[in-house]
């Protein structure tokens, strides 16, 4: 790849969490990028014509040619630049599968009830339910990291993969979600491991620089 032209786009939004999977993955491969902002509301004819069929962010255009989907970005990025620092997939076919199933668990469970979460503010009832289904997923995660972390530091292993992405984007909007509701769902006595994981992944090189603060997301709703 190095003879070749590089010329790599991201259509996003720096409150988007799908938008931030495929900046980590990015920002581990040691790739300069161009962050194409969309407008909250609106979207711009070049997403339109880049993702015409969903019409959602992110975008990756690399060359010209555009891939959409958080995930299916990251592999991509993980795929093109396979010789570029440590692979993002695991390298073993089982645990490629596995990494898969709990990343469609994160998107299954995660996403949705964060956003219920933040227009529940005032139905306590009903917050009550939505933050139980969090907490559940949560404790589900705690005991999917004990079985894929194989005593590491990520879901990845030594360093951060796609599981760690997948799940690590929501981490700033949980957060969000914790002052709004005043709820603690990162709570260190009832899932430790996946707390201690958390302060590893935000503090990591790849990452620190595309979380956003969950003040700024409280102030964004």
């Amino acid at each position: 790849m190095a003879a070749e032209k590089n010329e790599i786009k991201l259509i996003g939004a720096w409150n988007s969490p799908f938008v931030m999977r495929p900046r980590i993955a990015l920002n581990m491969k040691g790739l300069a990028y161009e962050m194409l902002q969309e407008t909250d509301g609106k979207k711009s004819d070049l997403l339109l014509k880049s993702n015409p069929v969903y019409k959602k962010i992110p975008v990756l255009i690399h060359n010209g040619k555009p891939i959409c989907e958080s995930m299916i970005i990251v592999e991509y990025i993980d795929e093109t630049w396979s010789s570029d620092r440590a692979s993002i997939l695991p390298c073993d076919s089982y645990d490629r599968a596995i990494a898969r199933f709990w990343t469609a668990y994160v998107d299954d469970k995660i996403p949705n009830t964060n956003r219920k979460l933040r227009t529940l503010i005032n139905e306590s009832e009903d917050t009550e339910a939505e933050a139980e289904k969090l907490i559940v997923a949560l404790q589900s995660l705690e005991e999917a990291f004990e079985k894929c972390s194989k005593g590491k530091s990520f879901f990845g292993g030594d360093d951060i993969g796609y599981l760690d992405i997948a799940f690590g984007s929501h981490l700033a909007w949980i957060k969000a979600v914790e002052k709004i509701v005043e709820i603690k769902f990162l709570d260190k006595k009832k899932i430790p491991s996946l707390v201690a994981w958390s302060e590893r992944f935000c503090a990591h090189g790849a990452v620190k620089e595309v979380m956003p603060e969950a003040d700024k997301l409280v102030e964004f709703i």
